[in-house]
């Protein structure tokens, strides 16, 4: 398929999110702008332009206890809804850094507790784009079980987490009644129909 971004002109120079002015070729052959937010820090990390699809970030869906009966939720302050959220860990993936050690040092951070991956091949260790009309951003999903003690003492004083671990009847309360980010709304209804006493995590051992 032919390139249909012309040219990119970077917008901003922020930290962790930047805006960039694409010149984009519609179906017709005519050109118009389009405007992307993205993790790209310069126009040489754009994904439009490298077609590469490295993981920005990382999610970690954890299951907790010895009966793998509860899953490790965060409920944090995001200022775009100005409200609190119910959320998976996640945070993003530094450069050099595999998804898998992003994931024990990201839910390290924000809960305390200690994460073992389930490692798995195909699919499941895949990064996906998460909202395309807007960002060329995406996500792996980092799989394993968590225990210890849950601790705030480990959070950026910019972060205002609080640590849920959840059974499924708080499950299904969050999902009822709260605001809920959509890729921990989808995991949730996973969690809450694996049958209780089997490990949530199996489904990993079949794709």
């Amino acid at each position: 398929m032919a390139d249909r971004v012309k040219n990119a002109v970077q917008q901003t120079q922020n930290r962790f999110l930047n805006l960039y002015e694409l010149e984009a070729e519609r179906r017709d052959g005519s050109t118009g702008p389009y405007f992307v937010a993205s993790r790209a820090k310069g126009m040489e990390n754009l994904k439009c332009l490298t077609h590469e699809n490295r993981p920005d970030g990382v999610i970690i869906y954890a299951v907790y206890g010895e009966k793998k009966d509860k899953i490790v939720l965060i409920r944090q302050l995001r200022y775009p809804i100005n409200d609190y959220v119910y959320e998976f860990p996640a945070g993003l993936v530094e450069p050099g850094e595999a998804m898998g050690e992003a994931g024990i040092r990201e839910i390290f951070e924000e809960t305390g507790l200690i994460f073992v991956p389930k490692y798995t091949e195909g699919p499941c260790s895949k990064a996906f784009y998460t909202t395309v009309g807007m960002t060329d951003e995406s996500c792996g999903t980092i799989y394993g079980y968590c225990s210890g003690t849950p601790t705030n003492s480990h959070q950026e004083a910019s972060e205002d987490i609080q640590i849920v671990l959840a059974d499924r009847a708080e499950c299904r309360r969050i999902l009822r009644e709260e605001r809920v980010a959509i890729m921990c709304a989808y995991m949730l209804m996973h969690f809450i129909h694996t049958p209780e006493g089997e490990d949530p995590l199996a489904f990993l051992d079949s794709i």
